[in-house]
């Protein structure tokens, strides 16, 4: 697999993310405990040392479960998780933003991870649930760097946000990724795509693949046939040919799954087919 520089830290562009891993709706534990296990271990096979998780995710649950599956850690896994909300009894979202929440949070991952530090630490924004929103984030960025330079946190990154406020943590400390939603018909980001990629900026799109409404389109079907692909993997070697400083984390919780994502690091789209899956987003 190509390789990318997430600050001092190599990882391949095929990664994994981990919110699947827990119940339903993000919440409690995982349908099948053994098979969340499986996918774990089995990433090392695969050749994926990049995994996307977070300590509200369960909450608590998919933390835990990669301690146990694979800690003691590989020496080239890097595991990126995100901070600023927690959950309510009901499974809802709730924002957890200020510098006490964001450090009790970073404490959090560092225990149920079993790690002294954490290799990067996306700030997940909440200003909107929904999707990125205006708003001042000083305080936010402030207390990570805060964070980071106690040695608790190696690497900063920002998720759920605008170009604005990606602007401006870039001013209070080195962001070493952006994590925000893009994929084939939500492409919001294009222009901050290539802004981070002139400066060798990693950007990290959630829901690849859809999300909770998998991608559907009759453009997609056909180019993955032509192929001999799933549409899936097509969407994700649609990714990685968008820019070199892409990093996919699709997540699953069937190992079968898992080795049909990574094999999508394989599929180089020939032009005619890159053509017709832009002209998605236009169709759409």
């Amino acid at each position: 697999m190509n390789t990318f520089q997430l600050g001092d830290l190599t990882v391949n562009l095929m990664g994994y993310g981990a919110m699947q891993l827990s119940g339903p709706h993000v919440f409690g534990p995982p349908t099948n405990r053994e098979e969340a296990l499986a996918v774990l271990r089995e990433l090392a096979a695969l050749g994926i040392n990049h995994i996307d998780t977070s300590d509200f995710y369960g909450p608590h649950v998919t933390n835990q479960l990669i301690r146990e599956a694979l800690h003691p850690y590989a020496d080239d896994l890097v595991i990126v998780t995100k901070i600023g909300a927690s959950r309510g009894a009901d499974a809802s979202w709730l924002p957890a933003q200020s510098p006490k929440a964001l450090e009790a949070a970073v404490h959090d991952n560092l225990r149920n991870l079993g790690l002294e530090r954490l290799d990067v630490v996306n700030m997940r924004l909440m200003f909107d649930v929904m999707g990125p929103a205006e708003g001042d984030i000083e305080a936010h960025i402030t207390a990570l760097a805060e964070l980071q330079h106690r040695g608790l946190i190696r690497h900063i990154g920002v998720s759920n946000a605008t170009a604005q406020q990606v602007k401006q943590a870039r001013s209070i400390a080195p962001i070493v990724c952006v994590q925000n939603q893009y994929n084939l018909v939500h492409r919001h980001d294009d222009a901050l795509i290539d802004e981070l990629a002139k400066d060798g900026i990693a950007y990290v799109p959630f829901f690849p693949l859809g999300g909770f409404s998998p991608l559907q389109s009759a453009i997609l079907s056909d180019v993955a046939a032509q192929l001999a692909a799933t549409p899936m993997q097509t969407a994700l070697a649609w990714l990685l040919q968008r820019s070199q400083n892409i990093l996919l984390i699709p997540g699953t919780s069937s190992v079968a799954h898992l080795r049909q994502n990574a094999a999508a690091a394989d599929l180089m789209l020939p032009p005619e087919a890159v053509r017709k899956l832009n002209g998605i987003i236009t169709s759409a």
